[in-house]
């Protein structure tokens, strides 16, 4: 166990401790980044919207031509018996399917018989501090340069590595991928913009990876009435935005407050978070503990 990683992980029908879990160097995994994995925040010992996580995990599998491992029954009973072992009430955890371990490297897929490869474990949910939520943080823009099917939660996640790190080397908590011109997402993030009072949302598309966040903030804007388009949102709309927010189970909603060097918004509240984004981080947490927390 580390500070990180809860004991015991699961491996291949087996709950172990982490130091005894090992896989086969010639793992796909880890030989072509072949396979895909999945992250289920949990709330006070409950997996939010662990059906929903499932199902992308399954369309993911199927997107990549993987057969399944586990039935989505045991897929429940082996994260079920992750949270219960862990020490923390508010977790995230992490399921990785990989294509298995061949006798040789070889690009084609391994025969059948060759069984894939199932690995989880928990670690502590941890969101952003209040004093770092007060102020913001400051992002870059980069070309997206990843494959075209970003919809996929595959493992090979080297292009959003590289754009995150060249974020972590300026100084910065994100880079946003920009596409011919349009704003896609964060590389471990979604992203959403306001301008004008209304909430843009870029649609889902093979060009990005829906989050199970991003569709909780669609869902409260429509509760409480907030002006919403999901539509394409371009490079110039994006840098003339009154808000820019990037949003994830572990980042919730945070707003960027600086990019490229530049505050983000108009007049007294430029460089600082803006109202609709406070709004909808209060509303989010209206609905971590009426929700979330409730089953």
């Amino acid at each position: 166990m580390t500070p990180y990683v809860a004991d015991p992980v699961y491996l291949n029908g087996q709950f172990l401790p982490l130091a005894a879990a090992g896989i086969s160097p010639l793992d796909r995994g880890f030989l072509y980044g072949d396979g895909v994995y999945e992250v289920i925040p949990v709330y006070s010992r409950r997996a939010f919207r662990i059906d929903e996580h499932l199902k992308r995990l399954q369309a993911t599998l199927d997107g990549i031509k993987l057969a399944n491992p586990l039935p989505v029954d045991a897929w429940k009973e082996v994260v079920f018996k992750l949270i219960a072992s862990a020490p923390w009430d508010d977790q995230s955890i992490y399921l990785q399917v990989t294509r298995g371990a061949d006798d040789k490297r070889d690009h084609a897929f391994p025969p059948a018989t060759v069984t894939p490869t199932a690995f989880a474990f928990a670690s502590p949910l941890v969101t952003t501090p209040a004093e770092v939520r007060a102020r913001g943080v400051a992002a870059i823009t980069v070309p997206d340069l990843r494959w075209s099917r970003c919809d996929l939660k595959v493992i090979s996640l080297l292009a959003n590595v590289l754009a995150r790190q060249q974020a972590v080397e300026q100084g910065c908590a994100e880079a946003l991928l920009l596409r011919d011109g349009w704003l896609k997402e964060g590389a471990a993030s979604n992203i959403f913009v306001v301008r004008d009072g209304v909430l843009l949302a870029p649609p889902k598309t093979q060009l990005m990876l829906p989050g199970i966040t991003y569709d909780v903030i669609l869902e409260l804007a429509a509760q409480h009435g907030q002006a919403l388009e999901v539509r394409e949102i371009s490079e110039t709309e994006l840098r003339a935005a009154d808000e820019v927010w990037m949003t994830s189970s572990t980042k919730e909603i945070l707003a960027i407050t600086t990019l490229d060097g530049q505050p983000v918004g108009h007049g007294k509240n430029a460089g600082r978070p803006g109202p609709v984004g406070e709004q909808m981080w209060q509303w989010y947490q209206d609905f971590k503990n009426t929700v979330m927390r409730k089953g």
